[in-house]
């Protein structure tokens, strides 16, 4: 955790596109597809999302490198106060470890694709190609003008460095995508675009109903998320005692870590 910690104080939003390597993940190089979220916590959808990742690139006709990603400044994502990203880095490192081995963990300093692609051209020179593994909704994100000062040049800009691997829910998101990428504004960049099917059945999973606990969401998750969420309790309101006064439990574990690591994010 401190490893982690330190990585973390490192990247600064408002610097230069920075990213870090995770304790244990080797640095990119070849082609690498790379999966940002918050992992909120991570659900078998995410999980499922990882695994096409790989199906693709055992496809590829040269080596290819699978990461998740976080970033300390999240593109269009809620106020992420509890947990911490610190907690959450680690809750997933240690789910990759036992679900799927060969997956890494990259941080970023910054949320937009670009900005992230250009960090990694920057940082890991053997890097030959890019991908951003992503769902439907990300990539409407991306050809969303609303967050770019500039869209078509930025995007001429993240295509020049990356390309995007998207894995429409179903038919539907299949069809979907299809006509996203035949709009006239959007078709000049759609040889950046590759799609890769996923399984309708993850389209209900939300990491927001597992926070909310929504019915059937112990489902959603793996034992070793149930296993923080039901230790930590993170996503839970405070416990009333007998006398009636109320404690945090997360709260308390954020102010121990604090005294052992000093500033956590």
């Amino acid at each position: 955790m401190r490893h982690v910690q330190r990585l973390l104080n490192q990247l600064q939003p408002d610097a230069d596109p920075q990213v870090a390597c995770a304790p244990g993940t080797p640095p990119p190089r070849d082609t690498v597809i790379i999966f940002t979220g918050s992992f909120n916590p991570p659900t078998v959808a995410h999980l499922a999302l990882l695994k096409q990742g790989w199906r693709y690139a055992r496809a590829q006709r040269e080596p290819a490198h699978l990461y998740s990603a976080f970033s300390k400044r999240t593109v269009d994502k809620e106020g992420v106060e509890r947990p911490l990203l610190l907690d959450r880095v680690i809750l997933l490192q240690d789910l990759l470890r036992a679900r799927l081995p060969r997956t890494g963990i990259l941080l970023f300093n910054r949320g937009l694709y670009v900005d992230q692609a250009r960090a990694v051209r920057q940082t890991f020179p053997r890097v030959k190609r890019i991908l951003f593994l992503m769902g439907f909704d990300k990539i409407e994100q991306i050809f969303d003008p609303r967050y770019y000062e500039d869209r078509d040049a930025s995007l001429e800009e993240l295509f020049h460095l990356a390309e995007l691997l998207v894995a429409p829910r179903g038919t539907a998101g299949e069809e979907a995508l299809a006509e996203l990428l035949q709009r006239p504004q959007n078709q000049r960049f759609a040889p950046y675009v590759h799609s890769q099917s996923f399984d309708a059945a993850y389209r209900d999973i939300s990491a927001t109903l597992v926070r909310e606990k929504g019915k059937g969401y112990e489902h959603d998750v793996t034992r070793e998320v149930r296993r923080f969420m039901r230790d930590t309790r993170a996503y839970e309101g405070p416990l009333k005692r007998a006398d009636d006064s109320e404690v945090d439990i997360y709260n308390e574990r954020v102010q121990y870590l604090k005294q052992r690591l000093g500033p956590v994010s």
